[in-house]
């Protein structure tokens, strides 16, 4: 992949954890976190024993890996570390419902992320001093 970076480190994943958005769909969960920066888009990925062996372990996270630079190199924005968390479903799932899951998760986490924007420029209401009479 040509225009995703891998997250090299373990504190990058618990950043984007903590610090970022995330929205699950069937198959996957996806965590986006804005680092501030205009450096290429990262992308990191994940598997817990919960999904099986390690040959399941692997199998998702290769599907998973496919997945991004399919999806995430088209959509992914300069600056944000996205991280692929695979569920119990995902090597069950056909390709199209996968694809069609992140597309939605990336949609959903494009809207809340606007939603942030349109928050912090929004005027706060100032504390006026009441005077009684």
């Amino acid at each position: 992949m040509t225009g995703l970076e891998s997250i090299p480190k373990r504190r990058d994943f618990v950043l984007a954890s903590t610090n970022g958005h995330r929205f699950a769909v069937p198959g996957l969960v996806l965590q986006m976190r804005n680092r501030g920066d205009q450096d290429k888009a990262r992308f990191g990925i994940t598997a817990s024993k919960k999904i099986g062996n390690a040959v399941a372990r692997n199998r998702a996270k290769r599907r998973l890996r496919a997945l991004a630079s399919e999806c995430l190199l088209d959509q992914s924005q300069l600056g944000h570390d996205y991280v692929l968390i695979a569920r119990y479903n995902t090597n069950s799932l056909s390709w199209p419902e996968l694809a069609h899951g992140l597309n939605k998760a990336l949609a959903k986490l494009d809207q809340s992320k606007m939603s942030d924007a349109d928050a912090e420029t929004a005027p706060k209401p100032s504390k006026q001093n009441e005077t009684s009479s």
